[in-house]
């Protein structure tokens, strides 16, 4: 058990630095809104990941590979990605702030529930994260014997650490609030919109050109890395 513990800590740590379109709207949501928002957002994409998890757990793995590498899905998710980007670039555009925008508010329940979801859909949508859980599974399945109460360890062990990890991250992010303008605001905004339209584009790339998208982003893989690492 304690060894399972060991081995799920360092990819919980992975998985936290994992640069994708949840990692900087979790930073915007702790910046703009507070903690308990980008908690809330944060949930919402540990749900999706779980729902990952029992997917690659109870399906088989040439089923889950035919769904990872269908290229109709990267597209799908690519496409909702990037119009969701655009629009929130307009808008950021459109909008002006004051002072007031960047004051935190209290959050009623129904308010929670929306970020939850928000962070659910944001995180399910990206067909390349069911590929990590697929590859951890694949990897370390047989060292665990792929025993039931062995990988709920394991797995429990790199969601809390992940947890504990972005919990940090976001107590960092909100302390940016303090030194939020209308400008910065703009700004910041449009920043993360950029980039989630970037990641759809990327989204929608290896849907179109999966051979030459793969080609590049092999020494970027984390699942990658880990297999070079138990090789050696």
């Amino acid at each position: 058990m304690l060894q399972d513990i060991l081995s799920g800590i360092p990819l919980g740590f992975f998985l936290a630095f994992m640069v994708g379109p949840a990692f900087f709207i979790l930073l915007e949501t702790a910046a703009m809104r507070g903690f308990k928002a980008a908690f809330a957002f944060d949930i919402g994409v540990i749900i999706a990941d779980i729902v990952f998890i029992f997917i690659a757990y109870f399906s088989t793995s040439q089923l889950l590979r035919s769904i990872k590498d269908d290229p109709g899905l990267f597209i799908f998710g690519g496409s909702v990605l990037s119009i969701y980007g655009l629009i929130a670039y307009i808008k950021a555009r459109k909008t002006t702030y004051s002072p007031a925008d960047f004051e935190v508010q209290k959050l009623k329940r129904k308010d929670v529930f929306g970020i939850i979801v928000k962070g659910f859909l944001l995180n399910f949508i990206n067909i390349g994260v069911l590929g990590f859980w697929l590859g951890l599974i694949i990897i370390f399945g047989p060292s665990l014997d792929m025993d039931g109460s062995r990988l709920i360890v394991f797995f429990t062990t790199i969601i809390v650490t992940y947890l504990i990890i972005d919990t940090f991250k976001i107590l960092l992010a909100k302390k940016l609030n303090k030194k939020l303008t209308p400008r910065r605001i703009s700004l910041f905004k449009k920043g993360i919109s950029f980039l989630l339209i970037v990641f759809g584009i990327i989204l929608i790339l290896r849907g179109v050109i999966p051979e030459k998208i793969e080609k590049i982003e092999t020494n970027f893989e984390p699942t990658a890395l880990i297999k070079i690492e138990i090789e050696d």
